[in-house]
């Protein structure tokens, strides 16, 4: 009895000394890869700003490197092996199709990498940091519906196929489908996510149809694109909703603009919960969920000037 109390004494004081070593052991965060669709939008590079910020809150020195895949699949197949080579702590991945990265996404983590989805979802990743993008497409529809009093010929201007532009669509076509009276001239197009995609797109619509009342652009750089091409071709009484919140839309709601609406992201917060749940599990804590959703609020020509913007370092 005596002999069997002592080996579990000896075995609870070894679990002690492991759990102490473990604890003092913590993996250090020393580098972030980041690979995000185009660091021409202004979104992606407040997400680069803020992984920055929070990694650099765990280790002053860590070093974060970001790239833009600029939507190419193998061109960001390419960024995950550099990333890998260079022997980073954590990659996070901003996928440009979230079923066919998964390959790299396993290959990083073999390799000992935490990947983390920011923005948009991608197959196998530890954990996806992402705004509600069903909620964030019907909010800005339903404010579209609303100001066309429920009738009248819109627009989805599409983009790329990732899965935040994929739901913000579905979650617009399902506010949009319960208006009879709205009719849907196009919902295809891709507006490439880009003030010009957006731009080319719209005047493409504007030349095909002699009557368009409202339209629904995945993201602000294509809204804003939209609205100068209306502008451009003296087309007005056209109601521009978006998403994303960001500065350049504020802008556009508080001036004279077609853009009437903008469900807002916050992409600052997304990369920091990013980087710390990343740092977590590279220390062998799981978030409870693996999905991480932030509500989006719309953001009107009314409350605008109340509106905080994307949080920053302020």
């Amino acid at each position: 009895m005596f002999r069997k109390k002592a080996v579990l004494a000896a075995a609870a004081l070894s679990l002690g000394f492991a759990l102490q070593g473990a604890h003092a052991a913590d993996k250090q965060l020393k580098s972030i890869g980041i690979t995000v669709g185009s660091l021409g939008n202004p979104y992606f590079v407040t997400i680069v700003q803020g992984a920055q910020a929070q990694a650099k809150q765990i280790n002053p020195n860590a070093k974060v490197t970001a790239v833009s895949a600029d939507y190419d699949l193998n061109k960001q197949f390419t960024q995950i092996d550099n990333f890998i080579s260079a022997h980073v702590d954590m990659i996070l991945l901003n996928a440009t199709d979230p079923k066919a990265i998964e390959p790299a996404v396993k290959k990083a983590q073999a390799a000992g990498i935490v990947v983390m989805a920011v923005d948009v979802s991608a197959a196998g990743a530890n954990a996806t940091v992402q705004t509600d993008n069903v909620k964030a497409g019907a909010i800005s529809c339903e404010y579209l519906a609303k100001k066309l009093n429920g009738k009248g010929n819109v627009i989805i201007q599409n983009g790329p196929q990732v899965s935040a532009v994929i739901d913000r669509v579905n979650g617009c076509k399902q506010v949009l489908a319960k208006s009879p009276g709205i009719k849907i001239l196009s919902d295809d197009q891709d507006g490439k996510g880009s003030r010009e995609g957006g731009m080319n797109a719209m005047q493409g619509y504007l030349t095909r149809f002699p009557k368009l009342d409202g339209l629904f652009a995945i993201n602000d750089p294509q809204a804003i694109g939209s609205d100068l091409a209306a502008k451009q071709l003296h087309r007005s009484n056209i109601v521009i909703t978006s998403v994303d919140g960001a500065p350049d839309i504020e802008t556009a709601l508080k001036t004279d603009t077609l853009v009437q609406a903008s469900a807002s992201q916050d992409p600052w917060k997304m990369a920091q919960t990013a980087v710390q749940v990343g740092y977590e599990i590279m220390n062998g804590k799981k978030p409870a969920n693996a999905m991480i959703e932030m509500t989006p609020q719309l953001v009107t020509r009314d409350n605008v000037s109340s509106y905080k913007g994307w949080s920053s370092p302020h």
